[in-house]
């Protein structure tokens, strides 16, 4: 079972394609995994192994038959439980979803189904993806397979879990402030946003419309590539889709890997430096920088001077998007009903449902963005913080206009203990301090793994950023700098019971 879970995602395509091993064999290899750790790292809200199952047999029986495959047919994922997927539980990790399985499968979830990809179970995220822990789950927290005792980041922290854990060689998470790359960077693992609108929303249940993305996350630059190409594309059921090209990022991870960056000019951000860095990961992004040169690349520092103003920015805007994206769940419609006992109103029963259905941090968002609507109050933030989004926009623009990519370290902290930023909400929010920024102006990003920092042993990752729809410019970087300095992955510790 080693060499299974241990193995790429093209490596088991591959193997999978000539047959030298069933896509059963490799979904089993991954559900006992499950079976074995997932009771102390808990990645997963939901495991669907009679769907797996069955999906793993059927791309089995269209190899035996001749039927063409996708690259990643049979290659088992988990997929964050933000996304609907039909006949399976959608909770978003909250109370208030409870039980619901919806009618329909999202348009990512679709797409993977098309591909042979086959759908382990859901994953366990901070509840309606509010929060850089996955402690706020109502179901419990992550944990990080590099010590047990930490975060694996969040919101998406159940689907970068179960790829350090070796549970899946693939999964798909979600990122409106960081939530893909900043899970990525604290597991060791590789997380890209896309461009917003590069990746379907439909069937995203909705946390800030306009900056939720849905992107890869694997422990491989190729595997996270492959991965991307087969989510990504134009999608009439979403407006904010965008109805253009796919970036070719298969060819340009395949391009990196080769190791040359000669003509590529990379941009190192000075803002996202100094006080509140941790210094191992201030080192770790240092001795990053100059892999890059030695790889060939033009390093040049950039001032991108509005992205100092983008986290409280975001806390603006994406509360105040949660505030009526949220109103829908109101116990007439769908999930848990509370009170309902035939002598309340109907604002009585809402009201005692959402009381016991939401958490304390999704209350807190949302009493924010109610205020910062309120009139009065709206030119004063909302609309003041649409302002610093236009100017970080701007800064990206002009940064763009110098240099291909953007790099800086994806957190300023590796993990951080279960528990210790529960009761500081500021402390928490500062997690994502350099990952904002892409999604306030929609460009990609993504996290790539940069070794472990020296004081703690833990993973520290490595930011690149890039124009909008210009994802093969970091799959290339990204690609290089892996191959160049190694795997960081390997050196992950056993967990208990594994075999």
């Amino acid at each position: 079972m080693t060499h299974l879970i241990r193995s790429s995602a093209a490596e088991l395509a591959a193997r999978i394609a000539s047959r030298e091993v069933s896509a059963v064999e490799v979904a089993q290899a991954h559900l006992d995994r499950i079976g074995e750790v997932d009771g102390t790292v808990h990645a997963f809200l939901h495991v669907d192994t009679e769907g797996a199952l069955k999906a793993a047999r059927a791309v089995d029986d269209d190899i035996a038959a001749g039927t063409p495959v996708g690259p990643l047919a049979g290659v088992p994922l988990a997929l964050k439980d933000v996304l609907t997927a039909e006949g399976m539980p959608t909770t978003c990790g909250s109370r208030i979803l409870e039980g619901w399985r919806p009618p329909y499968d999202a348009t990512v979830t679709r797409r993977l189904r098309e591909a042979g990809v086959v759908i382990l179970g859901k994953t366990n995220m901070d509840e309606f993806a509010m929060g850089s822990s996955t402690e706020n789950s109502a179901f419990g927290p992550t944990r990080n397979p590099w010590d047990l005792d930490r975060v694996p980041g969040g919101s998406g922290g159940g689907s970068s879990a179960s790829l350090a854990a070796f549970e899946a060689p693939l999964a798909i998470g979600t990122d409106t402030g960081g939530s893909i790359r900043q899970p990525g960077s604290v597991t060791g693992t590789v997380g890209v946003k896309p461009t917003y609108g590069g990746v379907s929303r439909y069937g995203l249940v909705a946390f800030s419309s306009s900056l939720d993305q849905a992107g890869p996350c694997a422990r491989t630059v190729l595997d996270a590539a492959l991965l991307h190409e087969v989510i990504a594309g134009h999608d009439p059921l979403d407006a904010t889709s965008i109805d253009a090209p796919v970036p070719p990022v298969v060819a340009a991870a395949r391009e990196g890997a080769r190791g040359d960056l000669s003509g590529v000019r990379v941009g190192v951000v000075t803002q996202f430096s100094g006080d509140g860095y941790q210094p191992g990961v201030l080192r770790s992004f240092e001795a990053a920088v100059a892999q890059l040169k030695q790889l060939g690349a033009e390093v040049v520092e950039v001032s991108c001077p509005s992205f100092d103003y983008a986290l409280p920015a975001y806390y603006l805007i994406a509360p105040s998007e949660a505030s009526s994206n949220l109103a829908r769940f109101d116990a007439m419609r769908y999930g848990i009903r509370v009170g309902d006992d035939g002598t309340r109103s109907a604002e009585e029963v809402m009201s005692l449902t959402r009381e016991a259905g939401f958490g304390a941090e999704v209350k807190r968002r949302i009493m924010i963005g109610t205020y910062a609507l309120s009139s009065g109050y709206y030119d004063a933030y909302y609309g003041s913080a649409q302002k610093v989004r236009t100017l970080i926009t701007r800064d990206f623009e002009q940064a763009f206009g110098a240099v291909d990519v953007l790099v800086s370290p994806t957190t300023p902290t590796t993990a951080f203990r279960i528990g210790e930023r529960m009761d500081d909400p500021i402390a928490m929010y500062k997690a994502d301090l350099c990952t904002i920024p892409a999604n306030l102006a929609g460009t990609p990003a993504m996290s790539v793994p940069s070794g472990l920092s020296d004081e703690d042993g833990l993973p520290v990752g490595l930011q690149i950023m890039a124009p909008a729809l210009q994802e093969h410019r970091m799959y290339r970087v990204a690609a290089a700098y892996e191959a160049a300095r190694g795997p960081v992955i390997a050196d992950v510790p056993e967990l208990a019971g594994a075999r």
